[in-house]
């Protein structure tokens, strides 16, 4: 039986979502702020997290970065009525796969949901390493490595990064990174993939110092892993 910690100060909002998801066969642990949703994801490590933002002793940023530098590896939407692009930004910047705004319908929710346990599934049988010339990825731990030098991504980082080392030294467009990451969390527009390719140089500054692979804009073609400037070819 999948298990969803949901994380929601909202009684209402917990209640409706727990009969809902029990319904639809999960087992649900409910938790109403940050130290509750850490200490129930510590006892029954969750296969997905539905995360409020605004939780009463902090904020689901908070939950949402704990759960990832501990290398939880599971799916993290958060629930938030705050509809700003930044706001959605800034909650997949931390490790969120999904932003759903409030109110919401719920079988959105669910589909969106389900979407995100399979996809994680299905990538943690099929691959878990990904390599380009010296650079390794590690999925699971979301850890990239070039020589000794080693960084640590988000997931969605690590995902952007997978799909730029599957292509390296050939230009990926936004439009195919857009439709791979985001196409289905509605309200972001192409400049998310800019916001992330950013996110991602930060990342890999020390690799690129140290003669890594680095990330390069192609000019009317979007983004290229360059290898080549490491002095490999492929």
């Amino acid at each position: 039986m999948t298990s969803v910690l949901i994380v929601e100060d909202d009684g209402d909002i917990r209640a409706m979502l727990a009969r809902g998801l029990s319904a639809e066969g999960f087992a649900v642990d409910l938790a109403g702020g940050v130290d509750e949703a850490l200490a129930a994801a510590r006892e029954r490590v969750p296969e997905a997290v539905l995360l409020d933002n605004m939780l009463p002793d902090g904020s689901g940023h908070d939950v949402c970065r704990s759960l990832r530098e501990g290398g939880y590896p599971g799916a993290i939407l958060f629930l938030s009525a705050k509809d700003e692009v930044g706001d959605r930004v800034d909650g997949l910047a931390v490790g969120a796969d999904d932003y759903i705004v409030k109110p919401f319908v719920f079988d959105e929710l669910l589909a969106r949901l389900r979407t995100h346990l399979q996809r994680r599934r299905v990538t943690g049988e099929a691959r878990t390493l990904v390599s380009a010339g010296r650079l390794s990825l590690d999925l699971a731990t979301r850890q990239v490595r070039f020589g000794e030098v080693t960084a640590r991504l988000t997931q969605r980082e690590a995902e952007l990064l997978a799909i730029l080392m599957e292509q390296a030294s050939r230009p990926v467009t936004r439009g195919d990174i857009f439709d791979r990451l985001w196409a289905s969390q509605g309200g972001l527009s192409l400049n998310v993939v800019d916001v992330y390719v950013g996110y991602l140089r930060t990342k890999l500054a020390d690799i690129v110092r140290a003669g890594g692979p680095s990330l390069v804009t192609v000019r009317g073609r979007g983004f290229m892993l360059d290898l080549h400037e490491a002095g490999f070819r492929q």
